[in-house]
């Protein structure tokens, strides 16, 4: 079932008990109120004529003020205790002969149906201790009752009306309010129909965006937005964000494999060709054949390099977490600078300050982070350049800072320094030792440290990396 569907339902559905409800009541209300009506009109012409028959002083006159003293439609009769009329008004004997005392004694219910008695009382019941009787005639008309004793004389007051016009009145009345409910809720239904089509249209063409999208295998698209800034139209613009997102990780996944797949090739063509070139000739001189191993087993090394470092990435990626412990960035600092001092080729290593820091984090990360900062200082400084590291504090941070008067990285080239296999050429050169991995997998590191690391650098005049870390101790 369609979500257009179940609004609709829903809508008709509520509307349409609303709609019967109040059709319920309206009927309830009016039939009651029209037989409380007549039942008030009996009472009181019963009373009347009780109080009228009591005053009268012979059965002349009383016979009189019975014919005199009625209301249209009402016809009345007087009976003695033991059942015979002494007295009617005209036409009495339209109505169905009955026992009085049986009547008192039993009264009968009210003369409407159990729907209309869910609304309120519109008359008193039975007025001076008399009780209402129903019966029905030889031609299957109701007639309503009211029985009335006179205890001074011992007779009884008994007082009728057809309930014909009345019950065709509430017939047509009931049929009325059923069709009323009816057409109300298949209108409504319609009605809800039609609106939750326009409501839901916006959803219907995201859909229909999304299904293109999946088709075409292309992020290209948009959804158009709404003209209305309700939730669905947040929903389109959202949506939209979504697929530019998508656009950009799904161009950089592209390049990225690209990318991966040039720098893979190199050193697997540079190990293919020394190993084709050593099986065609197998009894070259030595040294050619060492230079060929040589070179191969340096490719092999960058080859290996390569890998882990897209391993490295590939975790980063699904989500990997470092180990977290207490670690003295500044003991870090001078083990890594030993190390990168085998990575000198002419250039001035030097510290400018050190100043002890302790952070939270994973301390082999950070050698290798500080270990690719130093790398790529000395790769892109010439011989009888510097390289400047330093670790100072501020406030609650560890600044710590690697700077060379290397080559430098034009403006332009700086916003891109950390994306996968980027170099900024031509002004640094690409290295065939290096994988154009290190600065994404630093910035993984610092991220991964709660930091930020920024780079400033002008050409010509070399560079800075500047990474600043939580150090709380």
């Amino acid at each position: 079932m369609s979500l257009r569907l179940r609004l609709a339902l829903w809508y008709g559905g509520l509307m349409g008990v609303t709609i019967a409800l109040v059709c319920l009541l309206a009927y309830a209300i009016h039939s009651r109120a029209h037989y409380d009506d007549l039942d008030g009109t009996l009472t009181s012409a019963a009373e009347h004529i009780a109080d009228e028959y009591v005053q009268a002083s012979t059965p002349a006159e009383r016979a009189a003020r019975v014919a005199m003293s009625i209301s249209t439609g009402v016809l009345v009769r007087v009976y003695e205790s033991d059942g015979t009329v002494i007295a009617e008004s005209p036409g009495a004997g339209g109505f169905p002969s009955v026992d009085p005392e049986q009547l008192l004694a039993n009264p009968s219910g009210p003369p409407f149906d159990a729907i209309a008695r869910l609304a309120p009382a519109f008359a008193p019941e039975a007025g001076r201790h008399g009780a209402f009787g129903l019966v029905v005639d030889d031609t299957g008309v109701h007639w309503r009752l009211h029985v009335l004793p006179i205890p001074e004389d011992g007779q009884i007051v008994v007082v009728a009306a057809s309930l014909e016009r009345i019950d065709a009145s509430i017939a047509r009345f009931r049929a009325l309010m059923a069709t009323i409910a009816i057409a109300s809720a298949l209108a409504t239904f319609v009605v809800s129909w039609l609106l939750a089509g326009g409501a839901l249209r916006p959803v219907s063409v995201l859909t229909a965006t999304a299904g293109a999208i999946a088709r075409a295998r292309s992020f290209s698209r948009r959804v158009p937005p709404g003209p209305h800034r309700d939730e669905l139209g947040q929903l389109a613009l959202t949506f939209n964000e979504m697929l530019d997102s998508l656009e950009r990780a799904y161009r950089a996944e592209q390049r990225f494999v690209g990318d991966a797949s040039h720098e893979l090739r190199a050193p697997l063509t540079a190990i293919q060709a020394n190993l084709d070139l050593m099986e065609r000739q197998p009894d070259m001189p030595s040294e050619e054949r060492a230079t060929a191993i040589a070179e191969a087993s340096r490719e092999a090394h960058r080859l290996a390099k390569l890998v882990a470092d897209l391993l490295v990435l590939a975790r980063a990626d699904a989500g990997g977490q470092i180990r977290t412990q207490r670690v003295e960035l500044d003991r870090v600092l001078l083990e890594t600078l030993s190390s990168a001092r085998l990575l000198v080729r002419g250039q001035h290593l030097d510290v400018s300050e050190l100043v002890p820091s302790t952070v939270e984090g994973d301390e082999d990360r950070l050698k290798q982070l500080v270990l690719i900062l130093l790398d790529n200082a000395l790769k892109y400084t010439p011989a009888e350049g510097s390289v400047t590291v330093g670790l100072a504090r501020e406030d609650d941070r560890a600044i710590l800072t690697v700077a060379d008067t290397g080559v430098g990285i034009p403006a332009d080239d700086i916003p891109r320094v950390f994306e996968r296999f980027y170099r900024a050429d031509p002004a640094r050169a690409r290295d065939p030792g290096g994988t154009g991995l290190g600065l994404s997998i630093a910035q993984w590191i610092v991220q991964q440290h709660r930091g930020e690391i920024t780079v400033v650098s002008e050409p010509g005049r070399g560079t800075t990396a500047r990474v600043r870390l939580p150090a709380p101790g």
